[in-house]
């Protein structure tokens, strides 16, 4: 009889010694990764914010527009800043000629002559009434004056606005934007008292 409960007692440690082996072992092997998710794994680094970065771009496109489009990146915003610039400096450089066009015929009246322009015809034969008048000389140039002027603060206004999105980028670009944090416009239409509701609407979702 006690030669059986020895057995039995030998038996019940090496049954309690085999499970809590197997159970160390598969601790172990939970501590350790998979091979397969080390070498597929990706460790994302931000980029180190610059605060000089908004800065330099908007110095650049001062000095040259379109600089600092290039220095964010935006190559694509290069052809648009020179487009809008360029279509302001056109019709600035067009109404000024026409300014001067006039004002030299209306000098030209007030000096006692009768040979500008507008005392010619077509076939280049000299007129004896002149096809506009003193008063309408005065009125284009105060027409082509304001229109030069307003040229002007438009291709100023572009110029701005070319310093001003250059830095806008360079801020956004160092932002981490998430797509699970959105901002989008909302409307709706309400059917009791007809009338619409337009707003914005912030999801995040997490």
């Amino acid at each position: 009889m006690p030669s059986k409960i020895l057995i039995t007692g030998i038996l019940t440690c090496l049954l309690c010694f085999s499970a809590f082996a197997q159970d160390e072992k598969k601790e172990k092997e939970e501590k350790v990764l998979p091979k397969e998710f080390v070498t597929d794994s990706i460790v994302k680094v931000s980029n180190p914010i610059n605060p000089l970065s908004p800065a330099k771009a908007a110095f650049y496109s001062a000095i040259l527009p379109g600089l600092g489009q290039a220095y964010n990146k935006k190559y694509w915003k290069i052809p648009i800043v020179y487009g809008a610039i360029g279509t302001g400096v056109y019709f600035y450089i067009n109404n000024n000629k026409e300014y001067n066009r006039f004002r030299d015929a209306y000098k030209s009246r007030l000096a006692g002559f009768t040979n500008d322009e507008f005392y010619i015809d077509s076939d280049g034969n000299q007129l004896t009434t002149p096809r506009l008048s003193t008063e309408k000389l005065e009125d284009a140039q105060e027409f082509y004056r304001r229109n030069k002027e307003i040229s002007l603060l438009v291709t100023l206004g572009f110029y701005a606005l070319n310093i001003i999105d250059a830095n806008v980028d360079a801020h956004l670009l160092q932002y981490n934007i998430d797509e699970n944090l959105s901002l989008a416009p909302h409307y709706k239409f309400n059917e009791f008292d007809a009338k619409s509701n337009l707003g914005l609407t912030l999801n995040f979702n997490f």
